[in-house]
């Protein structure tokens, strides 16, 4: 009676386990704006048809302290025993918040290869929702549209792609993560699949590729679905999913490659998709994605099952509908009729959908503005318009997918202006005018309340009309502080209406001191229109720039008038830096033409003429290789030019002479630091070198070492000689620490700093550990330890068998694990066991870790 007791008991105790024991196989979890603080849910599970197991109820947690028990709104049986579940309800959140929507359901089913015990292991899924105004529009979560489910066989590639489609036009972005068990953990003992080749996901597309299975059986993934806007992660959701691996002598067919590829909206957009079959298997195509979505004019692919190969046609009449900031992704799926189970092949490839651009824009010159025209946009669904402008035609052609006008062009965005019907803009400059002698460019493009952008426009250029002086010349004819003196020229007006203004005419000249002055004075006037050259006399040129406008007056003495005005010009004035065997040149100024090149020139001492030593495209130069404590002077040429024809071109203008003496005051260049550390030797090796144009006296080196993040850099070490360019460091504890050098002249004069490089202890990689022992009593591989390791503070080290039970765990880095269980202390039976170990490491900023896993064997044997 005992032993009938006892074995009722065993049933007993375990036909629970035995319910649950082949039940979820996949799930997940989306969600849908509906109002307010309101969003639909949708739970998916995918389970084992024939378990009792079978939920009509699952409980939901709502990531706010609730949680409720939804009612299955579908139930349908799969072929091979999957059965698809939904549990759709709606969720009221108390405010603005993140969110984790999850669910955690006893249990997967048995034989999860790579979950270790997976017939008690539970399903867990979450999806994080985030709630703020801050986003603009609401957010809703992708939609899986392939389900997750989906075969291979051992030793061909399997390819899975979720379809996820996101109905906002986020951009989306796939990686790997490990499935989740109990309280939403991670599953201990949990790996990636075995593969011939690898296991990876393409971040961008979603495609999942296991190349190749190595073992039949059952086998599950997450992959994490992370929603960006913006630049800005907004939500996510992680699919678990499960992947039946079966022996089979079949080879996936294979898809054309299919490229990526833009359309303008409106145009009918077809693209042939291909497969073959090495076998001669029969091939059914299909396909899912955003554009089959879309309303109206969703994209048409008509499934097509047929011999290899098998060509389906994509078609699509776009339409302003369809325009926004993110591609559509479109996931072709091939599968073939091979036995005993079809294989897959998936393609994916996206569509951007752009906008036309404006039509017919037109630029006219009014006054000081110029006037700007276009056609309303052809998209109504555009909530306004974005104008550019450059000096000089471009002559802008976009590629295919190039939107918008990108910055290469030269062109910069002057004004964005709301609603698709205002089409015109008067091109003020702010309210400070235009400048005479400008040719000016503006393209205009559309934009969409996502961000998306048209093609841009025609270039539409115009330039003021020629009704006033034009300033050309501020020159410097003599350099001194007391009887210096300027050559002003300017440009007359060509286009003068003399019906308005008869004339006679004169010119007013202002002048300012410094390259902006906050007033002018009038200092003298010319008596024709025709005299546009004067020469101010009597000015500091040696310490002063000047500048100078030019206005234009009617003088008739019943109808005086201004006319108009230049814009302000100044001299280019031009200052020395000493440093040492070198002098730095600055020259500034602020004139309303281009200036985009000069030439250098410097006094020769025994000609006393200027000799040109360089150019630069750029206001600076440095002249080296100069003697300390020799004067040395120097002016400046400054070439430039308006962008309208008919004037003086190139406009060159020289700066005053300026003189100054070289001397040592400043330490040398910086020097440029590596650092490779010697894990064996424990050593960091410090190699510097030198910039050949600022190194010839260095006397010697300073280095500087910190070994915390938070910590000052102290000087450890003078090392004397210019030649010695490097250091070994000698550490004990740990081989992270933070570095940098200061070359020291002859002078003493300390240089900049170099750069500082940090370098970890984890770089070496120190901690390996074997994977099988044999702790049988023959004093060989009893206990199982790490290979030889350095700079490891602890670990977190637990070890279970493959039911999922704890049976060892160590904080000690020698883990010294003798086969024995922790809790009964009786050796363990032979088998593969698996660990999962967090390594702790001294680094800079503080404590680090990281995880490895994977399986021991143990063999005690006879």
């Amino acid at each position: 009676m005992n032993k009938i007791y006892r074995l009722l008991t065993f049933v007993l105790m375990f036909t629970p386990l035995i319910s649950w024991a082949t039940h979820e196989r996949a799930a997940e979890i989306t969600y849908k704006y509906i109002n307010g603080l309101t969003y639909q849910i949708k739970l998916v599970t995918y389970t084992y048809t024939p378990s009792p197991a079978d939920r009509d109820n699952l409980q939901i947690y709502w990531g706010d302290g609730t949680s409720n028990i939804v009612p299955r709104t579908l139930k349908l049986d799969l072929p091979d025993d999957i059965r698809k579940n939904e549990y759709v309800t709606q969720h009221t959140f108390p405010g603005p918040g993140s969110y984790f929507i999850s669910m955690e359901d006893p249990n997967r089913n048995y034989g999860v290869i790579n979950v270790p015990n997976s017939v008690n292991v539970p399903i867990y899924v979450e999806t994080k929702l985030i709630i703020s105004p801050f986003l603009g529009q609401p957010n809703n979560s992708p939609v899986l549209l392939n389900p997750p489910i989906d075969k291979g066989c051992v030793g061909s590639p399997f390819v899975h792609n979720p379809g996820a489609y996101d109905p906002d036009g986020d951009s989306l972005s796939y990686k790997l993560v490990t499935c989740r068990g109990a309280q939403g953990l991670p599953i201990p003992g949990y790996f990636l699949p075995q593969a011939i080749n690898g296991v990876s996901i393409d971040s961008v597309t979603g495609d999942f590729v296991w190349d190749s299975p190595i073992l039949q059986g059952e086998y599950n993934i997450a992959i994490l679905i992370e929603e960006w806007r913006n630049g800005i992660k907004i939500g996510s959701v992680i699919r678990d999913m499960q992947i039946i691996i079966l022996t089979c002598n079949n080879t996936p067919p294979v898809i054309d490659p299919v490229p990526d590829t833009c359309v303008e909206a409106g145009v009918f957009l077809q693209i042939p998709v291909r497969a073959t079959d090495a076998q001669g298997n029969n091939i059914t195509l299909s396909a899912t994605g955003g554009p089959f979505l879309t309303n109206p004019n969703p994209a048409q692919f008509i499934t097509t099952t047929g011999s290899s190969p098998l060509t389906v046609n994509f078609e699509w009449q776009t339409s302003c509908n369809h325009v926004r900031k993110q591609p559509y992704q479109v996931n072709v799926k091939a599968v073939d009729n091979g036995t005993p189970v079809n294989l897959v092949d998936f393609e994916s490839f996206s569509i951007k959908v752009v906008a036309p651009a404006p039509k017919n824009l037109t630029a006219t010159a009014t006054g000081n503005n110029i006037a700007l025209i276009w056609n309303k946009s052809f998209c109504q669904e555009a909530v306004g318009y974005k104008i550019y402008r450059r000096s000089g035609f471009y002559g802008y052609n976009p590629s295919h997918c190039e939107t918008g006008v990108p910055a290469y062009t030269g062109y910069s965005l002057i004004k964005t202006q709301a609603g698709i019907n205002d089409t015109i803009l008067i091109d003020d400059n702010g309210g400070n005018g235009l400048t005479h002698g400008i040719n000016y460019c503006y393209m205009v493009i559309a934009y969409f309340p996502d961000g998306a952008e048209s093609y841009a426009s025609n270039e539409a250029c115009a330039a003021l009309k020629r009704d006033v002086p034009i300033i050309t010349h501020v020159t410097i004819l003599e350099t001194n502080s007391i009887v210096g003196s300027d050559s002003v020229k300017w440009s007359k007006p060509t286009e003068l209406d003399f019906g308005q203004v008869p004339g006679p005419f004169r010119y007013l000249i202002y002048r300012g001191m410094g390259i902006a002055p906050a007033s002018f004075q009038l200092v003298d006037s010319t008596n024709s229109i025709n005299d546009t050259l004067w020469k101010d006399n009597l000015l500091n040129t040696q310490q002063n720039a000047y500048s100078y406008k030019i206005e234009l007056w009617n003088v008739d003495l019943a109808n005086r008038f201004l006319v108009g005005s230049t814009q302000r010009a100044s001299s280019v004035f031009l200052t020395l830096t000493p440093g040492d065997k070198r002098l730095k040149l600055n020259w500034q100024f602020n004139v309303p033409w281009f200036n985009t090149k000069y030439t250098i020139y410097r006094k020769n001492p025994v000609t006393l003429l200027f000799d040109s030593v360089g150019t630069s495209i750029s206001s600076k130069y440095t002249d080296y290789g100069l003697v300390n404590g020799q004067n040395y002077c120097y002016m400046i040429k400054a070439m430039g030019h308006y962008t309208i024809g008919n004037i003086t071109d190139p406009l060159i203008n020289y700066s005053q002479i300026a003189c100054g003496e070289p001397n040592d005051q400043e330490g040398p260049c910086a020097p440029i630091l590596t650092v490779m550390p010697s894990c064996d030797s424990m050593y960091n090796r410090l190699n510097w070198s030198l910039i050949d144009s600022c190194s010839d006296d260095i006397a010697k080196y300073q280095i500087w070492y910190k070994s915390r993040q938070s910590d000052d850099l102290q000087l450890i070490k003078t090392i004397v000689g210019r030649q010695n360019l490097s250091f070994i460091h000698l550490v004990n504890q740990s081989l992270s620490g933070c570095y940098a050098v200061i070359a020291i002249d002859s002078n003493q004069n300390a240089g900049p700093m170099s750069n500082i490089v940090c370098n970890e202890v984890d770089t070496c990689s120190a901690y390996k550990l074997p994977n099988v022992f044999t702790p049988n009593g023959d004093g060989v591989n009893d206990v199982f330890i790490p290979y030889p390791y350095k700079f490891v503070e602890k670990v977190d080290m637990k070890i279970y068998n493959r039911w999922g039970v704890l049976v060892y765990e160590t904080t000690n880095p020698d883990i010294n694990w003798d086969g024995k269980d922790k809790s009964s202390h009786q050796y363990c039976s032979d088998g593969v066991y698996f660990y999962v170990c967090e390594v702790f490491l001294p680094r800079l900023a503080d404590e680090y870790s990281y995880g490895i896993r994977g399986t021991i064997t143990l063999l005690r044997g006879k």
